[in-house]
């Protein structure tokens, strides 16, 4: 199977000095998706928990609301000149075949650093969220909520070493990091991180929080609603479209969380004033 990181030959400068070394780079290959034996999509991506990627990257388009939707997931052909599997192409199962996306069309090539690329119509990108996240009675305390993106940096052991990835946790209300994926695209992080609640039998993800290390996107709102996840923080800004999203849906959304401050566009009922109020 391929590996995460790859070593490669860079010359090195420096205050006019020049050297050779190694240097470790996050590993970017494509995954084709198929759903019951036909092609969907090739998606590019970091080798590594695949299986979860393709089951978030499921629940995201509304294709699977819980294990029960998914029969398996397998890897298939893909095989080098050699005869060596590559494990570049999955192909999950369906329990109901209503579900396989007859009418969905997407491009064939979905870049890293986009997940609802290649969609006909502006409109097919609101994919209908099956959740009530305006009800969802998740508190989190401003402490607790200042911890998480230390809590997700310090889980990021692959960009330790490659500086050039993006990484996604999942957080209870009280600041426990249940599972974190690192990946070359955002919105990958987050399918993988929602794949395994999925696998895992936890959707809906009531009263837990999704820490991204980059931006909150439309598409990582729209894939934190499709979980259940009543809350999105982000090191970095949102985008107006995603501020809409969350206000509509009744989402917390989480900007600019770092050094002890963040920015809250919705939903701030959710976070504890400081006098616990």
């Amino acid at each position: 199977m391929a590996r995460a990181t790859e070593r490669r030959r860079t010359v090195r400068l420096q205050d006019g000095q020049r050297s050779v070394r190694p240097d470790s780079l996050a590993a970017e290959e494509p995954l084709e998706i198929r759903i019951n034996g036909t092609a969907l999509t090739v998606s590019m991506r970091t080798p590594g928990d695949d299986f979860d990627l393709v089951a978030g990257f499921l629940v995201a388009e509304g294709m699977v609301a819980g294990p029960d939707g998914l029969a398996g997931l397998r890897y298939c052909a893909g095989a080098t000149d050699e005869g060596v599997n590559t494990y570049n192409v999955i192909d999950a199962a369906l329990r109901h075949r209503a579900a396989a996306p007859a009418t969905l069309h997407r491009n064939l090539l979905t870049s890293s650093a986009c997940g609802i690329c290649g969609r006909e119509t502006i409109e097919a990108i609101r994919t209908k969220v099956p959740y009530d996240l305006a009800a969802d009675g998740l508190r989190i305390d401003p402490d607790t909520l200042y911890g998480l993106p230390d809590a997700l940096r310090a889980a990021q052991k692959m960009f330790d070493s490659t500086g050039g990835l993006h990484a996604a946790g999942l957080f209870t209300a009280g600041g426990e990091l249940l599972c974190l994926r690192e990946d070359v695209g955002r919105h990958n992080a987050v399918d993988k991180v929602v794949g395994w609640a999925l696998r895992e039998g936890r959707l809906p993800l009531r009263g837990h929080v999704l820490m991204v290390s980059g931006r909150a996107s439309f598409e990582l709102t729209q894939k934190a609603a499709m979980a259940g996840i009543p809350m999105l923080a982000a090191v970095s800004a949102p985008s107006s479209l995603a501020v809409d999203l969350a206000e509509e849906l009744g989402l917390t959304l989480v900007g600019f969380l770092r050094n002890r401050s963040a920015n809250v566009y919705t939903g701030a009922e959710r976070i504890s004033a400081p006098d616990g109020d």
